[in-house]
């Protein structure tokens, strides 16, 4: 049941921020195309619900020669292909918003495991033994919010799989206000 009525709180919310939000997108997208070479908006392939790839939605905070479908924490010296601009996007959060487009046609939810890149195949694997992997991925979600980039794939699966368990419209509340908590602190953000 919470499932359904989680599809359509999504669809409202990502519509209401797409218009709200409309001033920042602007703002952002003038900063990061005056900054650096390359589009404001990077996709990426990525893996969705019941394991079908999609393209995400990112503000671009790397500059467009850096490695192709590499975690950030996988490259070298990750700290050489970051923008300016890109370093504050990533601080913040503020990256992640044109998700909201993919939560709008229903890639994504709000609160849900983070999308895995195509060749994540660790996590993908972890994810299957665990349900996770028929959920829609989130903006947000519970591994997120207990230590994001910080977390060994293992324990990011496990947090996975503990919100497939727990799923409900109080717990997803409790993941956006730790998320919105956590943001200005830039808890588990590399770089």
């Amino acid at each position: 049941m919470y499932r359904s009525f989680k599809r359509f709180l999504d669809a409202v919310f990502s519509l209401a921020g797409l218009i709200v939000l409309s001033p920042l997108f602007l703002v952002l997208f003038i900063w990061i195309r005056l900054g650096s070479k390359g589009p404001a908006i990077f996709t990426q392939k990525r893996i969705g619900r019941n394991c079908r790839h999609f393209y995400i939605f990112k503000f671009r905070t790397m500059r467009i020669d850096t490695p192709k479908d590499v975690p950030t924490h996988l490259l070298a010296n990750p700290e050489q292909y970051v923008t300016k601009a890109g370093r504050f996007l990533r601080r913040t959060s503020l990256d992640e918003l044109p998700q909201l487009l993919n939560i709008l046609r229903g890639e994504m939810s709000v609160v849900g495991p983070r999308p895995a890149l195509w060749n994540q195949y660790d996590l993908v694997r972890l994810r299957e033994n665990n349900g996770a992997n028929k959920l829609r991925p989130g903006l947000t979600g519970w591994a997120q919010v207990n230590g994001r980039d910080d977390l060994p794939i293992p324990i990011k699966a496990r947090f996975d799989g503990e919100y497939v368990e727990k799923m409900s419209l109080a717990f997803d509340w409790k993941i956006i206000q730790m998320t919105i908590k956590k943001i200005p602190k830039a808890e588990g953000v590399k770089l």
